[in-house]
């Protein structure tokens, strides 16, 4: 990259016999000594809140900086993926991670970190994005200044945005089937349904539930969605939400809550109404917010991936793409999660996963 990119300054150290020539000339100049002071133009470190430490890489070289940026920080979804990305980090040379998302699950929110990201010039931006079209021209903005964009977890508008690879959690066509199926069977197959999830614009959401509306159609045809409701990535607003929906449908037997919020705000509802058992609820969250809830008997299934792996796998995904080695019809490195297939502007990380009762306590995210 052409400019200076304005992280920290390295300490150097000097050898031992600089330090005691240097102690010499300082004392006969003012009569106070020093050694080993900073230098400004040592490689870069990570901001506040980075990993990596400022690691050079093998060849001395500057490290790779890579920004993450979630939804909405402090959740326990994106905590896992936090969590795994810091392990990648870590796990790779010279690569600096800097995790910095807004504290509202707004796109303008998101812009303003992009923005302020652009000015200091990091190598990648990884962006799970709360609106694809409103995040797409601070994306091609920071394209057109030679930064990397990739997207996690929530797509950006390929098209109009310029990011120029997914960092897939699963396929869409396989999260909304899986759920459906889930909910047939724990409902039944012609069961009046709602929907609870986090915005009427998240990219994945409204996918899956496209899915989830053509899985319902060719396998469960009398099966019903009565209503979708959002709650704004709120957890409080999905309970509430969740009470008008079942006061609205009375004859409701299933709710899905299909975000990391929405899903333990529908399951509290249900449980708070003493419905337990006579309406089912299943959705996507992380494992360990939901245990409470099927240990009670209100949540049978829990259906997501390993966000832990998404984090980690988005890093390497990152790491190699700065280094031009993320290319259409290869295979990725991933560290511990093996070979991983780059097919079109997407890497897939795997299959949704199912935690019940018998594995749910076995996952610490």
């Amino acid at each position: 990259m052409s400019a200076r990119k304005n992280y920290p300054a390295r300490r150097r150290h000097l050898p031992a016999a600089a330090c005691t020539f240097s102690v010499v000339i300082l004392i006969a100049a003012s009569l106070t000594a020093g050694c080993g002071g900073s230098s400004s133009d040592g490689g870069s470190s990570a901001s506040s809140g980075g990993s990596g430490g400022g690691r050079m890489t093998a060849s001395g070289s500057k490290p790779i900086e890579i920004v993450m940026i979630p939804k909405l920080k402090g959740i326990a979804y994106f905590n896992a993926c936090e969590k795994g990305a810091e392990e990648a980090a870590k796990s790779l040379p010279g690569v600096n991670l800097h995790y910095d998302g807004p504290i509202e699950g707004k796109s303008d929110k998101q812009i303003e970190l992009i923005e302020s990201w652009i000015l200091k010039k990091p190598d990648v931006i990884a962006i799970s994005c709360n609106d694809p079209d409103e995040l797409a021209p601070a994306i091609k903005k920071a394209r057109a200044h030679g930064i990397h964009v990739i997207t996690f977890d929530a797509d950006a508008n390929p098209k109009t945005s310029g990011r120029e690879f997914l960092v897939n959690q699963a396929l869409a066509s396989d999260i909304g089937e899986t759920l459906v199926d889930v909910m047939a069977k724990e409902a039944g197959p012609s069961a009046e349904t709602v929907v609870i999830t986090s915005s009427l614009t998240s990219p994945n959401q409204q996918e899956w539930i496209k899915y989830m509306k053509q899985t319902i159609q060719s396998k469960y045809p009398k099966m019903k969605i009565d209503g979708i409701y959002p709650s704004a990535e709120d957890q409080q607003k999905a309970f509430t939400a969740t009470q008008s929906a079942l006061k609205a449908w009375p004859n409701v037997k299933g709710v899905w809550g299909i975000s990391s919020t929405a899903f333990p705000g529908a399951a509290d509802a249900i449980l708070q109404a003493h419905l337990q058992g006579k309406v089912a609820c299943t959705g996507l969250a992380t494992p360990q917010p939901m245990k409470p809830f099927v240990d009670q008997g209100v949540v049978k299934t829990v259906v997501l991936w390993n966000a832990v792996d998404l984090g980690y796998l988005t890093v390497y995904a990152a790491d190699a793409l700065a280094h031009g080695k993320l290319k259409s019809g290869t295979t990725l490195d991933a560290g511990r999660l093996g070979k991983k297939v780059v097919s079109g502007d997407m890497v897939l990380l795997g299959k949704p996963t199912l935690f019940t009762k018998s594995n749910i306590g076995q996952f610490n995210f």
